[in-house]
């Protein structure tokens, strides 16, 4: 148990810091374009993920999701709202896994490997919620590494 949940923390602040390396790498003119009207800019992309990531740390605290969608996402929304610099997302990203990390070391033994309910998900592994801040994180990496080819940046940025 101790040995997953030491993974489920390095692998948050690993994929943190290679969001913000990517993040680094978007030139100050791109920080706000979009490839289509619909698509996220890289704000939008970290504000995002800013805002989600103190959301998981407070599921992994309680040890459940919210009883309803709404009661997870609107607080989500608001965070994200609130997000008009890159500045600002970094220092929320910094903060909800730093918020993340101390929820993990709150973690039970019995908790993992144990079913919680999720709305929309249902029965849900504990486990899946554990390793979600980094999963998300990495997962949206791949949106920022995706905007930077549109505008022609072809470099791996480790």
């Amino acid at each position: 148990m101790e040995d997953f949940i030491a993974i489920c923390k390095e692998r948050a602040t690993v994929a943190m810091d290679q969001f913000l390396n990517d993040l680094s790498f978007v030139p100050a003119d791109k920080l706000t374009w979009s490839p289509a009207p619909t698509a996220k800019s890289a704000l939008e992309i970290a504000a995002h993920c800013a805002g989600h990531t103190g959301a998981f740390a407070s599921v992994i605290s309680a040890g459940k999701f919210p009883d309803s969608v709404e009661e997870f996402v609107d607080p989500i929304q608001s965070a994200i709202q609130s997000i008009t610099t890159l500045q600002q997302a970094e220092t929320m990203l910094r903060k909800g896994i730093a918020d993340t990390i101390a929820a993990l070391d709150t973690v039970k033994p019995e908790q993992v490997g144990s079913m919680i309910e999720a709305p929309v998900l249902g029965p849900t592994p504990f486990n899946f919620l554990l390793t979600l801040p980094a999963r998300h994180l990495e997962n949206h990496g791949a949106q920022i590494d995706y905007l930077q080819t549109c505008w022609g940046d072809l470099e791996v940025h480790f």
